[in-house]
């Protein structure tokens, strides 16, 4: 029965993809408008929608960081709808027409952006990815098949209710959003066989999801979210500047892939950082997995101060591990060459960044580190869709092909080449 059900459903995204790539900008705006404003109108349907879930997750004994990818509150829900706005306020790209140029023959040769068509999305907790996956799924002219985790079951049909009646509303197929709302594992595998339907999948969610997809489906997969992020703080650090980043990468949400695992310090400005980062961390909380030195540095001056922070030893496996949690492994190294070297040793090819005044260390670190996103004193919290400028974003992707980083409109479009002729023949 459930493989009827995936069948039905992928037959009639299909259809729907079909309706949505002809859509007018006007009314795909006025359906992002109506999800907008939407999720405000029903905050308390969704919000005792998600408050069960939480409540069940919890007893369900899901870790603090999944329960906190899956609690949606008054401010989340406001930010959602922000986000869709900001999706509805970008240049919709589908009939962009690209490198359009005449040939010495006299044919006009370009490319035009076109849709997808269906893309199936398989990802865990996060209730608001429905959201903004819906949001750009809509904005670009595809249709799209969501799986969310069991954990989120509730607060996604919630959500998807929402959607679907404002699309509707605007004119646009509601049928456009299908949702899976049978939370057994064997549907994973079941859609991971739908390549007649489903153009590209996205997948969301741990490593083992993530690498289960990209092994077995049959279709495209961006695969990527998984994301172990350093942070080097170069000997020409401005320690200031570098507290305040370095706080920020880990502290302001700990639980998302852009929040900082690793902090990388060079043996130079490791007795003025380390301390400071330190009494900023042991305020939140912070775990710290440190090597030899970072650990003896740090338990001179704890002593000293009478500070209490969580010092601890770090095991060869806390180099690579993505965390999620406020715990961070550190590290003092040389020069930039081993903070270089251990990057790319242990990076996911997420986002990295580099605490430093001096322009040619941060010029190498930009030419050599080989990642979705990389930064110069900034916070790795900033590799996200809406704050590049996207709107929201279907995922972030550490591949290389066919989207890299946050993925937003154009990355959920293809081209098509067009060519306009007068009578042209190609020459025997």
């Amino acid at each position: 029965m459930a493989t009827i059900t995936l069948e039905s459903i992928g037959q009639v995204a299909r259809v729907a993809s079909q309706k949505m790539a002809h859509l007018s900008t006007t009314l795909k705006n006025q359906a992002l408008s109506n999800i907008a404003q939407g999720l405000l109108d029903e905050e308390a349907a969704i919000l005792s929608a998600n408050a069960a879930d939480c409540a069940d997750a919890e007893a369900a004994g899901l870790s603090a960081a999944m329960v906190d990818r899956l609690m949606l509150n008054s401010q989340r829900l406001q930010a959602m709808a922000k986000d869709v706005r900001a999706v509805a306020a970008l240049p919709d790209p589908v009939g962009e027409v690209i490198d359009m140029h005449t040939l010495p023959n006299g044919l006009i040769v370009g490319r035009r952006r076109v849709p997808l068509g269906v893309i199936g999305v398989i990802y865990e907790s996060r209730p608001n990815v429905t959201v903004d996956i819906s949001s750009l799924c809509l904005r670009s002219g595809n249709a799209v098949i969501l799986r969310g985790g069991s954990e989120a079951l509730r607060s996604n049909q919630a959500l998807v209710k929402v959607i679907r009646r404002a699309l509707g509303a605007a004119g646009a197929p509601e049928d456009s959003v299908q949702f899976v709302d049978n939370p057994q594992r064997e549907l994973v595998s079941q859609m991971l066989e739908m390549r007649e339907y489903i153009d590209l999948l996205v997948p969301r969610g741990g490593a083992q999801l993530i690498e289960f997809v990209a092994r077995n489906a049959t279709m495209p997969v961006v695969a990527g979210g998984v994301g172990v992020c350093h942070t080097f703080v170069d000997r020409a650090a401005d320690v200031e500047k570098g507290v305040a980043v370095v706080n920020n990468a880990k502290v302001r949400r700990p639980t998302i892939c852009n929040a900082l695992d690793t902090l990388l310090v060079h043996v130079e400005i490791a007795p003025l950082f380390l301390p400071a980062i330190a009494r900023e961390w042991g305020k939140a909380g912070v775990e710290m997995h440190c090597d030899r030195r970072a650990l003896s540095l740090l338990e001179g001056v704890a002593r000293r101060e009478g500070a209490d922070w969580k010092l601890k030893a770090a095991r060869p496996e806390d180099f690579g591990f993505e965390f999620l949690a406020l715990v961070a492994a550190v590290r003092v190294v040389d020069s930039l060459e081993e903070a270089l070297e251990h990057i790319q040793r242990y990076g996911s090819g997420h986002s990295e960044a580099i605490i430093t005044e001096d322009y040619s260390a941060a010029m190498r670190f930009l030419d050599e580190v080989d990642a979705a996103a990389v930064y110069v004193n900034a916070s790795t919290q900033f590799t996200d869709g809406g704050q590049f400028g996207l709107g929201a974003e279907v995922g972030i992707s550490t591949q290389k092909f066919h989207a890299r980083g946050p993925m937003g409109l154009r990355e959920m479009t293809s081209y098509k080449w067009i060519i306009m002729g007068n009578g042209h023949t190609r020459p025997l």
